[in-house]
């Protein structure tokens, strides 16, 4: 559990951090340049193999995911412009 644990917020760190290249890669050079979202997608997937990891040692159920997934939807519906 704990080894889980750890290594899902190192990932999530890694995540974040390739978050924050978007966008100072944006802002210095007006675009995102391929490496940087080939980083992204390969930081993304890593957060996913560890969520992967969560359901299969039942730290996480699909159904109470699916319906936090819904209530973040809604939310983002009334504040900000993500969701039409």
């Amino acid at each position: 559990m704990t080894q889980l644990m750890v290594i899902t917020m190192e990932e999530c760190g890694e995540l974040i951090q390739a978050c924050s290249k978007v966008l100072r890669s944006r802002s210095r050079l007006g675009h995102i340049p391929e490496e940087t979202r080939i980083e992204l997608q390969k930081e993304m997937a890593d957060v996913r193999c560890m969520m992967d990891l969560m359901y299969k040692f039942e730290l996480l159920d699909h159904d109470e995911t699916s319906r936090g997934i819904l209530a973040k939807r809604e939310k983002l519906k009334t504040w900000s412009t993500l969701i039409d």
